[in-house]
């Protein structure tokens, strides 16, 4: 990840990754303590049972026409899951913005509502200690806002998998362009650009081979035709 130089109260230059480093010893240590929840009975730290029914974009295709007043009423429950991308606590109320492997006009994007009500004090309090980057599950109902953004009213959310490295600025993004190819699975989180370029390209890659396929061509690897062992 591209790193920018930040001035210490001395007037001295320090490195951004000192921050990084620091960023990374607290996500480990919360996720330290997750296991110690773990060992004694009170959660999983990975837990491998999640099967989200729903993406973003499928919502937001069969959905995002209708009103609130036309919404509500329907009584849509929904579960999802995602990286959490963005994240607003207000108090009794929080804001978070999952991203999933779906694309379309909404990124793969979907906003969750999260307040005491929904998913409980406890719950909820463990929310805000999350990070972005964190793998995040949740149901809900479906609503809209006042702004008129397709959102999930969570009745409950389950930390799925705890980011250790944190992810680019947002505002900035990854702008060092060998760090984007070294990197390239952190590009494809944070630029939709560069997801839409691998997509096409598996597409590409798969109709040519779905058309050599239906022709009777048999696929091997290349090392398979070498005439001497490598």
């Amino acid at each position: 990840m591209s790193s920018h130089p930040t001035s210490s109260a001395t007037g001295s230059v320090a490195p951004a990754h000192h921050d990084e480093n620091q960023l990374m010893v607290e996500r480990r240590e919360k996720l330290s303590a997750l296991r110690q929840h773990q060992a004694d009975g009170k959660g999983v730290a990975f837990p491998n049972d999640i099967k989200p029914d729903h993406r973003a974009e499928a919502l937001f295709a069969e959905y995002s026409h209708l009103s609130n007043e036309e919404l509500e009423p329907l009584a849509v429950k929904v579960h999802v899951a995602g990286r959490m991308m963005l994240k607003r606590v207000m108090g009794k109320a929080s804001f978070a913005t999952l991203q999933d492997a779906s694309f379309g006009p909404s990124g793969g994007r979907i906003q969750l509502y999260i307040n005491n009500a929904g998913v409980g004090e406890d719950v909820h309090a463990a929310f805000k200690h999350w990070d972005l980057g964190d793998i995040v599950s949740a149901t809900g109902l479906l609503f809209k806002t006042k702004t008129g953004e397709l959102s999930i009213h969570a009745d409950s959310i389950r930390l799925v998998t705890k980011s250790l490295r944190p992810l680019p600025d947002k505002f900035h993004g990854m702008a060092d362009q060998e760090v984007k190819y070294r990197q390239r699975y952190v590009d494809l989180i944070m630029d939709e650009s560069a997801r839409k370029r691998f997509m096409a390209r598996s597409k590409a890659v798969s109709g040519i081979r779905d058309f050599m396929v239906s022709h009777d061509f048999l696929e091997v690897e290349t090392p398979m035709l070498h005439p001497i062992p490598g």
